[in-house]
């Protein structure tokens, strides 16, 4: 990358221009894919709303919409497990992001590196990854 680093975007009328080219769908919503910057593993998906993408373009770091919890979810603000987002992309549609991010730590609540650790073999859905990290020990359960 060479330049102006993409993000952050402190000025509050670039960050609305940049939103209001999003689709978002009738609930607000706009899936959003984290993939790390440097080797290409997706990581998660996670759904924004445009404040989270706002703050995402605000401070550089990954802040999400949480359905079930009806707000905005930082990601690590509990298990310290933050992404910094590198770069930010829209699809041709306009209706799916890519987050370019580096992740510290693990991505997935389970304490797994990466969300999509569920494949199918011999018929049968498996775990073709185990846990890095305890789930207690991310969020004091």
């Amino acid at each position: 990358m060479t330049g102006t680093p993409p993000l952050p975007i402190r000025d509050a009328e670039a960050r609305a221009r940049i939103i209001a080219a999003i689709r978002f769908d009738t609930r607000g919503l706009v899936p959003a894919i984290a993939q790390q910057h440097d080797t290409g593993e997706v990581l998660m998906m996670a759904w924004m709303n445009a404040e989270s993408v706002g703050e995402t373009l605000a401070t550089g770091r990954a802040c999400y919409y949480s359905r079930s919890r009806g707000g905005l979810w930082r990601k690590g603000e509990s298990s310290g497990q933050v992404q910094i987002v590198v770069d930010l992309r829209l699809d041709c549609d306009g209706d799916t992001l890519l987050l370019l991010v580096d992740q510290k730590g693990v991505a997935c609540h389970t304490g797994r590196r990466n969300c999509f650790f569920l494949a199918p073999r011999a018929g049968e859905l498996v775990e073709i990854a185990a846990p890095l990290v305890s789930p207690e020990s991310l969020y004091g359960a």
